[in-house]
């Protein structure tokens, strides 16, 4: 499991909380896996852009990406009690994952689901997601500005 901390940010819980951005499989491999689909930007391109909206809006922010379902589920647990919100592109885990959207739905916080691609312009099978009945909003297809669009959304929504 990879975490960026934000290195501009104060402590956990100053200024409006903090922001768990999670990324999924694969997410790891932006800028070189089929960039003419996800682009030439990087995941540390993602996470910088993430965490300067996150920070102009005051909250800190931690980035994390996984391969695997159970670290972004228990990194889902953990923001419970200690998270303002979270900000969620799960991959392919979008469409297989049960468990993620009820760590989702269990934490009770605000969540946004956001995909880089356009999915309902790719296969089929990305067309149905399981957690989007769980996320309070979801962001298709704006590139990795989607981030910044997740961001400004929390930041209308929160306290």
């Amino acid at each position: 499991m990879t975490s960026t901390p934000d290195p501009t940010a104060g402590p956990t819980g100053e200024g409006r909380g903090e922001l768990l951005i999670l990324n999924g499989p694969n997410l790891n491999l932006l800028g070189t896996r089929e960039p003419a689909i996800y682009g030439s930007a990087t995941l540390d391109d993602v996470a910088q852009l993430a965490i300067e909206a996150a920070n102009a809006a005051g909250f800190s922010a931690e980035c994390i990406q996984s391969n695997h379902e159970g670290d972004l589920i228990d990194a889902i647990h953990a923001a419970r009690g200690t998270a303002a919100g979270i900000i969620i592109n799960a991959g392919a885990y979008t469409h297989t994952s049960v468990a993620i959207r009820d760590a989702l739905a269990g934490v009770e916080l605000p969540a946004v689901e956001v995909h880089i691609s356009n999915v309902h312009k790719r296969e089929e099978f990305r067309h149905h997601s399981y957690l989007s009945p769980v996320c309070d909003a979801v962001i298709v297809g704006a590139g990795i500005h989607g981030y910044v669009l997740a961001v400004s959304y929390l930041d209308k929504v929160l306290p």
